[in-house]
């Protein structure tokens, strides 16, 4: 270096130096969101989170009474048999019903009709019906005891065990016999009744919906 700059070099370097240090920071942090803010946030998202968790444990349901519904329509025409409760043997209407709930959908039920009638169970109209619901009737007429039940499908229709000389059958229940021995039903199939699935498997369920 010629010898005239080197008085130069420590000068330089300080005026460097401080400008360096003056220099405003570009990168500012930015400020946090007010508290208020944060828990609208948070209250949103569980509002979000339990409308998703009600909507799975409904899809659920269905699911669970199209099974118990389908697998009662593959038994159609299975003899009937009074006391019987299972294939081999036969059904009688609450033998058919129990053996369809508990197979398909984990739920045992009580083993006769006047039992299942007293279940602690939602209620539901007639003009409330879903398929699915345990639907009771008096073949004595309507001012008889419940001594038949069958499972409503819907569309007017249920499927029951209906007697020695048809067996397991679909019948309609706003016309003919059985809309005139109708007595009421119960809504068994709910979020009470049938075991809650964990979030992770309703999270895997929902992610099986959306395909």
């Amino acid at each position: 270096m010629p010898t005239r700059f080197a008085h130069f070099v420590p000068l330089a370097l300080v005026v460097f130096l401080t400008g360096c240090a003056s220099t405003p920071s570009q990168h500012t942090e930015p400020a946090a969101p007010p508290l208020e803010a944060l828990s609208a946030q948070i209250e949103v998202f569980e509002q979000q989170i339990e409308a998703r968790l009600v909507e799975l444990e409904s899809q659920q349901l269905e699911q669970l009474a199209d099974s118990i519904l389908n697998r009662g329509q593959q038994l159609l025409g299975t003899p009937y048999r009074y006391g019987g409760t299972s294939t081999k043997t036969g059904f009688d209407c609450s033998g058919f019903i129990g053996y369809l709930f508990h197979e398909e959908a984990g739920i045992k039920l009580p083993r006769t009709t006047r039992e299942m009638v007293q279940l602690n169970a939602p209620r539901v109209t007639r003009g409330e019906l879903q398929p699915g619901d345990i639907i009771f009737f008096s073949t004595r007429g309507r001012g008889g005891r419940v001594n038949h039940a069958g499972i409503y499908i819907g569309d007017q229709q249920f499927i029951h065990s209906a007697s020695r000389r048809s067996g397991v059958r679909i019948d309609r229940l706003d016309q003919g016999y059985w809309s005139t021995r109708y007595l009421q039903a119960k809504r068994v199939l709910t979020t009470d009744s049938v075991p809650t699935l964990n979030l992770a498997q309703l999270a895997g369920q929902g992610q099986t919906t959306q395909r």
